[in-house]
Parts: C-alpha cells; sequence; structure tokens
C-alpha cells in the first residue's frame, strides 16, 4: 500500500464517507419496515388473507437477499456510487407505483422487487463492504456503524410512516416515502463518487504473518464464503425467534400484543449499542473472536426464555438478547474483509449476508411450523439453541484454523489484496 493510499485510511474524509453511509443506510432502509407497518391497512384494502397480505413481505426478504448479491457486484466493479444512486431511483419509483397498486399482486411486485431486490439492498451489505474500504485501524467500528444505519431505520421509519398512514391512508404515505427517496439519496449517493484508497498489502496485528489470499484459513475461497454463509444460517435461524414470535409469544401468554411490541423495540434499540460495541471489540480481537462471541452470547439469552416468562423477566431477556445479537452480522462483513481481497468485498459481504437474511426467513417459519405442531413455543427455542450450537461449532473450528497457522491473520485488519 502506497504512503499516499494508506493517508487516506481512517482519516477525515474516512468519516466524512461513512456519515454518508449510515446516512443511506437509514434512508434505505425504510424498504424493510415499510411494509411491515403497511400490512394491515393493505390486507383491509384487498380484502386479503393473513398469509396473503405477508408475501409482500416475504418477496421483500427474498429480493433483499438476492439484490444483496447484484448490488455488491456491481460496487466492486464500478464503486459504491453506481448501485446505491440506480437503487435509489429505483426504490423511489417502485413505492411511488405501490402506493398506485390496483392489486395485491402488482403491491407485492412492486414491494419485492423494486423495492426490496433493486432499491434497498443496495444500501446494507455494499454500504457495510464500502465502509471497511476506508478504514484500517477503526474497520470495525466502521462496518458496526454501517450496519447500524439498518436499525436506525428500524426505529426512525416507522412511527413517521403511522403518522402519515393514520392521516392519509397508506397509498399516499407509500407516494411520499418514494419522493423523500428519490429527492435524498441520490444527492447523498454523489457523497460516494470518489472510489476508496486500494488496499494493496494490510499485516495483521501483534506481528503475524499475513495468510495467504488465495488459501483464507486453508481453504479456498468459495469454500470459506460457503462456510461463513452456513454459519450465519445457523445464528440467524436462532435470532429469528425471538425476533419475528416475540409479539405473538407475549399474546399467548396473556401479556398482549402491545408488550411484545414493546420488547421487540427493545431489541432493536439495544441491538444499535451492542453492533457498536461490537465494533470496537473487532477493533482489538478482530472479527472472528467478536463473532464467536456474540454467538455464544445470543445462544445464552435464547435459552434463558425457556426457564423465565413473566413479564419482567421477558423485558430483562429481551433487552439482553438485543445487546448480544446486534454484532453478529457485522461480524461476519468485518471477516470477509480480513480474509478476502478489497476487490471482492462487496461481492463476497453479499452472499454472506444473503445468507443470513435466508436464515432469518427460515427462522421465522420453521419457529411458526414447529409451534402448529407442538402448540407451545418450548421448542420452538430449543430449535433455536440447538442451530446456535451448530454455528459455534462452525466458528470454533474456524477459530483453531486461524491460531493453528492456516491464516493468522486474525486481528483487525486485512490481509487483503486490492
Amino acid at each position: 500500500m502506497s504512503a499516499a493510499e494508506g493517508s487516506q485510511l481512517d482519516s477525515r474524509r474516512s468519516w466524512i464517507q461513512l456519515v454518508a453511509i449510515v446516512a443511506l443506510s437509514a434512508l434505505g432502509g425504510v424498504g424493510m419496515w415499510s411494509v411491515v407497518v403497511a400490512l394491515p391497512f393493505v390486507q383491509a384494502e384487498f380484502g386479503a388473507t393473513r398469509a396473503d397480505a405477508s408475501l409482500p413481505y416475504t418477496l421483500t426478504m427474498v429480493g433483499f437477499a438476492a439484490g444483496g448479491i447484484l448490488m455488491g457486484r456491481l460496487s466492486d466493479r464500478f464503486g459504491a456510487m453506481v448501485p446505491v444512486m440506480a437503487g435509489s431511483i429505483v426504490m423511489g419509483i417502485g413505492y411511488i407505483l405501490a402506493g398506485m397498486a390496483g392489486s395485491l399482486a402488482w403491491f407485492a411486485i412492486a414491494q419485492g422487487v423494486l423495492i426490496g431486490m433493486l432499491g434497498s439492498s443496495a444500501t446494507f451489505g455494499p454500504m457495510m463492504a464500502e465502509a471497511s474500504l476506508w478504514f484500517m485501524r477503526r474497520r470495525g467500528i466502521a462496518v458496526a456503524l454501517a450496519a447500524s444505519g439498518n436499525y436506525l431505520a428500524g426505529v426512525v421509519w416507522p412511527p413517521l410512516l403511522t403518522v402519515l398512514i393514520g392521516n392519509w391512508g397508506w397509498r399516499v404515505a407509500h407516494i411520499v416515502v418514494g419522493c423523500i427517496v428519490l429527492v435524498t439519496m441520490p444527492l447523498i449517493a454523489l457523497m460516494l463518487r470518489t472510489r476508496p484508497p486500494a488496499i494493496r498489502v494490510a499485516a495483521p496485528v501483534a506481528g503475524a504473518p499475513p495468510p495467504r489470499a488465495d488459501r483464507p484459513l486453508g481453504m479456498s475461497k468459495n469454500t470459506l464464503t460457503a462456510v461463513l454463509g452456513f454459519a450465519g444460517i445457523g445464528c440467524c435461524i436462532a435470532m429469528a425467534m425471538p425476533q419475528v414470535h416475540i409479539v405473538a409469544y407475549c399474546g399467548d401468554l396473556g401479556y398482549g400484543v402491545a408488550r411484545g411490541t414493546e420488547m421487540l423495540s427493545l431489541m432493536l434499540g439495544f441491538g444499535i449499542v451492542s453492533r457498536i460495541a461490537s465494533g470496537f471489540i473487532a477493533d482489538r480481537i478482530g472479527g472472528l473472536r467478536t463473532l464467536l462471541l456474540g454467538a455464544l452470547l445470543q445462544a445464552v439469552a435464547v435459552a434463558l426464555y425457556l426457564f423465565f416468562d413473566s413479564l419482567f423477566s421477558l423485558y430483562v431477556i429481551s433487552a439482553l438478547f438485543g445487546l448480544f445479537q446486534g454484532g453478529i452480522v457485522p461480524s461476519y462483513a468485518i471477516i470477509v474483509r480480513e480474509y478476502f481481497p478489497a476487490r471482492e468485498a462487496g461481492t463476497r459481504v453479499g452472499i454472506v449476508l444473503m445468507a443470513t437474511l435466508g436464515g432469518m426467513a427460515l427462522g421465522g417459519w420453521l419457529s411458526g411450523y414447529i409451534f402448529d405442531l407442538t402448540g407451545s413455543y418450548a421448542a420452538a427455542f430449543l430449535n433455536g439453541v440447538a442451530w446456535n450450537a451448530v454455528n459455534l461449532v462452525i466458528l470454533t473450528t474456524l477459530l483453531i484454523r486461524a491460531q493453528g497457522g492456516h491464516g493468522r491473520g486474525h486481528g483487525r485488519v486485512a490481509p487483503a489484496t486490492a
């Protein structure tokens, strides 16, 4: 890495870029949350069943996952500005068309394809990858902050949408969101027109020699990507159980859905704290160790739901769950930057995050299916603990390989080539 390139890392310009990245992530994150808020209103207008009305959310998650890979590849080739600029325009148009949809099917297509796949997906994985390319010493906190934009969207957008829908209806609300996206996001995306400094050689901490870029952790790059993806599926199946079903669980216990909604908000709020804290931790001990720590603590939190179900205990456990799991997803992006070339960051991050989103989708459905079979969420929580155990075995194996000489770059700096 040249002196000129090195001087741009962790610089004032890097932090300015990070502010733009977080803003884009928070604005674009509306694509994941608006469909949840609008669901009952869309269901009522089109006279649909709850299952049919949930189809737009399912398509959004599938599109978000698939679009992350596409947008990541575009980001690797042309820079982050191109997919974000194009995605924001498509997403804005998608919201306007969704507000004008004459049927649930057209609403679902606009939501899943235009908003989820071709729009909002550009502001998640690619933004974490872009943040990682501007930092070296503070890469962990940079990626964590970029990932927090999505949770920030979950805090800001739902109340705003509730007000818009309450005053003018869900159609006008979607058109207004589309206009906001079209006006603000392309302007902010212009801040990403400068490509990140090329990262040619980066030595890991503690004087350890960098691992071979073509055989990270003694595996082919595609094999390690697949292993990380499967680990992501395991941890996110477990993660989905409380996040997707806590509202229904509280209703079944007689506490009411309002209490469950408060617990979900508590999870998201502490999730932001967790993501930022995990960034600081990753800068000290590396992404792999940070991920293993988060997965272990998440397993503890999920297990606690098996033993305590009083109202107060559920609030406490939900807060702990958010605090423990929030840093897991950005840790995967940090690991990708530690063990893969910089020029592949967007694509590899997109693939791994697609697997985590797939785990969330599968975990949400699987927990409901287990509940239907058993009439209780106890087995669903046990299922989450079991999948979390699989994830822990994989991560422990990777860490052993890293310490055993298959890839000693376990610190905060990527052993990547540009």
